[in-house]
């Protein structure tokens, strides 16, 4: 009878799928693994077994959780898991082993599946909002398609950060000759490499705007109404976009996008990661939240930077060889709009959905600018670390005056040990909340708090009982 040691593991397309990550060729990878290229090449056919050593030596020169390779993530398998569920898929059986055998055989097959669900999705529910309107279909939103591309890339873009860190060092060697800080070296760099000026103007001049840039008189222009922390990114975005344009450009026609708006966009999300990555240069944003318990205000002040502008980054912090804690983020408004989603591990709420309403996040505008935190329970068992706390948005429009967002920030329990929002909780014996994905998807019964029956249940009505729950429902 074959054991666990006897069995041999197959592991070819993670293999490859992590080697096309790093953006190395198979020689290059072989080289670092002390193995032949064409060795490498039928491990990635599955023509040979993975070995105990090379599994070893790539956890040792890659920084790899080895169980991301011998099985399909957590995240992966939820988001399969939950795309099945729908009613369209009734009465197909996709046992979890197939949806492993998938994740590990397959993994960009599974990633189609989930950006083809994600899209027919989309239209679904355009379409339904569009006959409720009388009016014609709307095609999938650019922002969606963005969204799901810069998720696609773990939220990680190497190359980036990379050109981030080569800025911010040319920016440090002429801070000294021109003042203390980022913004008087961009400016004065943009001034001479560039020569490009920046001038702030009153918010009646500006009116809609916060930044916009005079190609002919090549002057940044900013918006009086922009904090420091918002008028040094805008600087950087300008720097950023100047520096390396031709290549955020082609990154932005590489990516696939379908039509010209989306891959504006696109450039447009590319070129605030390079001025994120210009502010706050990986390595030393990276040792400082360890260092520092990932508190975000001793971020903000070593960074010059926002709470959201710090919050956002520590969700890209995934170069394998100095990661950061896997966080998600996610960013409402009052109304519930969800405006943000990122992460740069799992992700324990609905892709295709909002936040449960047991989630604190919307909590945050009872006490602006205090962290809320809270551990909660997903449906699978899994436990999570969550604070929140809500940010002034920053700009005027012409509706009168701003509003707050609320940024919920959050990472896998295991992990919570390490951050400062955690230190005197009992994270072995925790104070746990049990959540769900969208209520449209939640089996969790009773909750008073549902805005939603989940959407393969029959509704459970009638008119001698009342339940706290306002949407009752009975067996699949």
């Amino acid at each position: 009878m074959e054991t666990a040691a006897d069995r041999k593991l197959f592991l070819g397309a993670r293999l490859k799928r992590l080697r096309r990550d790093l953006s190395l060729t198979q020689t290059a990878m072989a080289a670092d693994l002390g193995v032949s290229p064409s060795y490498l090449n039928h491990i990635e056919r599955n023509q040979r077994p993975v070995s105990a050593q090379l599994l070893l030596r790539l956890a040792d020169t890659y920084d790899v959780d080895l169980r991301t390779l011998n099985q399909g993530s957590a995240a992966d398998e939820a988001r399969l898991t939950e795309i099945l569920a729908d009613p369209l898929f009734k009465g197909l059986s996709a046992p979890r082993h197939e949806l492993v055998q998938l994740l590990e055989e397959a993994p960009g097959v599974a990633d189609a599946i989930v950006r083809l669900y994600q899209a027919f999705d989309d239209g679904r529910a355009k379409a339904r909002a569009a006959a409720e309107n009388g009016e014609g279909l709307i095609e999938t939103s650019p922002a969606e398609w963005v969204r799901e591309y810069i998720q696609s890339r773990g939220n990680h873009f190497a190359e980036l950060d990379q050109m981030g860190e080569a800025l911010a060092d040319a920016l440090a060697t002429d801070a000294p000759a021109h003042g203390d800080g980022f913004e008087p070296a961009a400016r004065q760099r943009l001034a001479a490499k560039h020569a490009l000026g920046v001038r702030t103007l009153p918010a009646d001049v500006m009116v809609e705007w916060t930044r916009r840039y005079d190609l002919h008189r090549r002057r940044l222009l900013l918006s009086e109404t922009l904090g420091p922390s918002s008028r040094a990114f805008a600087i950087a975005y300008q720097l950023a976009l100047v520096e390396h344009g031709p290549a955020l450009h082609a990154m932005a026609e590489a990516s696939g996008a379908p039509d010209a708006a989306t891959r504006s966009l696109l450039k447009v999300a590319l070129t605030n990661t390079l001025a994120a990555a210009i502010l706050m240069p990986y390595a030393a944003f990276q040792r400082t939240a360890e260092d520092t318990g990932y508190d975000l205000a001793r971020l903000q002040a070593r960074f010059g930077v926002s709470y959201e502008q710090a919050a956002h980054r520590l969700t890209t912090l995934s170069r394998p060889t100095a990661r950061g804690v896997p966080f998600f983020l996610m960013r409402v408004d009052q109304a519930g709009n969800i405006s943000k989603r990122y992460a740069a591990g799992a992700f324990p709420f609905s892709r295709f959905g909002g936040a449960c309403p047991r989630w604190r996040l919307h909590s945050a505008f009872r006490t602006p600018g205090r962290i809320i935190t809270q551990i909660i329970e997903t449906p699978d068992g899994g436990r999570w670390f969550t604070f929140a706390r809500t940010v002034e948005r920053q700009g005027q429009d012409g509706f009168g005056e701003s509003h707050d967002l609320a940024i919920g920030l959050g990472c896998e329990l295991r992990h919570a040990h390490r951050l400062a929002y955690a230190h005197g909780l009992d994270l072995d014996r925790p104070d746990v909340t049990p959540i769900g994905p969208s209520c449209r998807l939640c089996h969790r019964h009773p909750c008073a708090e549902r805005a939603a029956a989940p959407i393969d249940r029959p509704l459970a009505v009638d008119d001698w009982s009342k339940s706290v729950s306002p949407y009752p429902f009975g067996a699949a």
